[in-house]
């Protein structure tokens, strides 16, 4: 299982309105400290703790930060719903679009997905694959992508 996953940023508070824009629909909290933006996920008292945790951090060598050529984060969300409403919210809060919500030929037939870049060039895919949704063969899928 990934403990963690850390993406480097210059400008943490326009991070912050990024991340913010979706991470807490996804049950993430924000802790805030002088080392960047911490994002976890809840856990009950006594439980271990849920992960992975998702970190937003200046970098330690102090040069600028980079997206990975190749590198993707995926957060996998409720609904295709909630895939298009994540995906608008993260553009609003000053992403990119990186492919619109919605089925790939390349992939099974309910996984429907939309692909951003946050404001430091990080890609993030929003997805879902729920076998109860429409599929890309169901007549009254979306068939966006």
């Amino acid at each position: 299982m990934i403990g963690y996953v850390t993406v480097g940023a210059d400008d943490l508070a326009r991070a912050k309105r990024f991340y913010s824009a979706f991470l807490p629909v996804l049950d993430y909290s924000l802790k805030e400290g002088p080392e960047g933006l911490s994002y976890a996920l809840a856990s009950e008292p006594g439980q271990q703790t849920a992960l992975p945790d998702f970190y937003v951090k200046p970098t330690f060598d102090g040069r600028p930060a980079s997206a990975g050529n190749g590198t993707m984060i995926a957060f996998d969300v409720r609904s295709q719903t909630q895939v298009h409403l994540l995906h608008a919210a993260a553009l609003a809060a000053g992403g990119s679009d990186e492919g619109q919500p919605g089925f790939r030929d390349a992939y099974g037939p309910h996984f429907y997905v939309g692909y951003l870049r946050d404001p430091q060039g990080n890609k993030i895919a929003l997805f879902s694959n729920d076998p109860n949704e429409p599929s890309r063969d169901d007549k009254r899928a979306n068939k966006g992508g």
